[in-house]
């Protein structure tokens, strides 16, 4: 590798170059992603999911040039809350033909913070911040540059000291994914090790993540997001969301999942399609919820959550994990007399009760960054392994 005296130049931020996003947006300061497009956006009054669909998971630059030095100005945007320690900086990662090579994290920007007993918001407004990467190879490559998987950014401005173009298409199939927070990639410490990324670069396809943090909630405005979305493979992580929610009863998850099947198989009636059940959650297998913050855990200064509901209220029909396991191995085994190409993956396949023993979730919801990995590792093999 060299280190760069060129000049750097201006890169057009233009939508050819950013992988894994429904829309770009122009702002005051440049462009930013959502993961939504505004039709669905325009469906939901919800900050939490303007939130989460709005922090570029999964998202990357996709660029061929011979740049040496490679700079990214952005302007990020974190939500915190008065009481909660706040997570960690987002981070930026450079991958040189299929190897992450740097990395860089945010600062500055746009800060929220809430404070969840009075709804007060106190916002305050930092300098943007800008990931420099020397050294690259000065030889043509495809360079992808990874946004942060748990904050917005704003694009102000993409350098280089070499011609860029969007990098040619690899052919690769196309995955279109939903699920959760655990989905979107909380607590994994970079962008390329959320486990729906380990996954599709073990497997080799390209990822379209939904996964959307406290938001895989059966909302049909997602479900025709994906009906309308260019796939060749989809995968659906349905459950945790449901449960620590509180946000329906039996009585209305069954139809509300085979509504949310009808309305992709409308626009994909044969693309292989994976309902994937919850991984393994001590606190909510068979206590419904609520969930809520461990107030014990956050005297203390950390972050670990817990199921409120009351087990003895199964009977009518609140929802645990267990529940919605053995609910959707049936829903997908009945539609299956006529769907053939509808599979089911027990979540405790990717992580069960053995792996919370030795890899345990810290907060007891999110798995940590080596836990991710192994998630990642093992539905790759689901992906490399799902028929056509």
């Amino acid at each position: 590798m060299t280190t760069s005296s060129r000049d750097l130049i201006s890169v057009p931020l233009t939508a050819a170059l950013f992988r894994g996003a429904a829309e770009i947006e122009t702002t005051g300061h440049g462009v930013t992603v959502h993961r939504l497009p505004s039709r669905a956006r325009a469906q939901s009054t919800d900050p939490q999911l303007a939130m989460v669909e709005a922090q570029p998971s999964g998202v990357h630059l996709a660029l061929r040039t011979a740049a040496s030095t490679i700079e990214l100005e952005v302007l990020r945007s974190r939500t915190t809350y008065t009481g909660i320690p706040p997570r960690p900086d987002g981070m930026i990662e450079i991958v040189v033909g299929d190897a992450p090579v740097a990395s860089a994290t945010t600062s500055g920007g746009i800060t929220v913070t809430i404070d969840m007993s009075t709804g007060a918001r106190l916002v305050e407004e930092g300098p943007s911040s800008t990931a420099r990467f020397t050294g690259l190879p000065d030889a043509p490559e495809d360079v992808e540059i990874w946004l942060p998987h748990n904050e917005a950014v704003e694009l102000i401005d993409l350098r280089a000291d070499a011609p860029v173009e969007p990098a040619p298409d690899r052919g690769r199939k196309r995955w279109i994914h939903h699920g959760s927070s655990i989905s979107q990639g909380s607590n994994a410490v970079r962008p390329t090790g959320t486990w729906p990324v380990v996954a599709a670069r073990r497997a080799s396809v390209e990822l379209i993540n939904l996964g959307l943090g406290g938001s895989a909630l059966l909302d049909p405005f997602v479900a025709r997001t994906i009906r309308d979305a260019a796939a060749d493979v989809i995968s659906l992580k349905l459950g945790i969301n449901l449960v620590n929610t509180d946000l329906m009863r039996m009585r209305a998850f069954g139809p509300a999942v085979h509504g949310f099947l009808d309305t992709i198989r409308d626009g994909h009636p044969t693309t292989p399609l994976l309902v994937v059940s919850p991984i393994y959650c001590g606190i909510h297998e068979d206590t419904p919820g609520p969930g809520a913050f461990d107030p014990d855990a956050l005297a203390h200064g950390a972050v670990r959550f817990q199921a409120t509901g009351d087990p003895a209220e199964r009977s009518v029909g609140k929802l645990t994990l267990t529940a919605i396991r053995g609910e959707l191995a049936r829903i997908v085994r009945d539609r299956r007399r006529t769907d053939s190409h509808l599979h089911y993956l027990d979540g405790l396949s990717l992580y069960d009760q053995a792996d919370a023993a030795t890899h345990p979730l810290p907060d007891a919801l999110h798995p940590d960054a080596a836990t991710h990995q192994m998630i990642g590792e093992r539905f790759a093999r689901v992906l490399s392994d799902l028929p056509a």
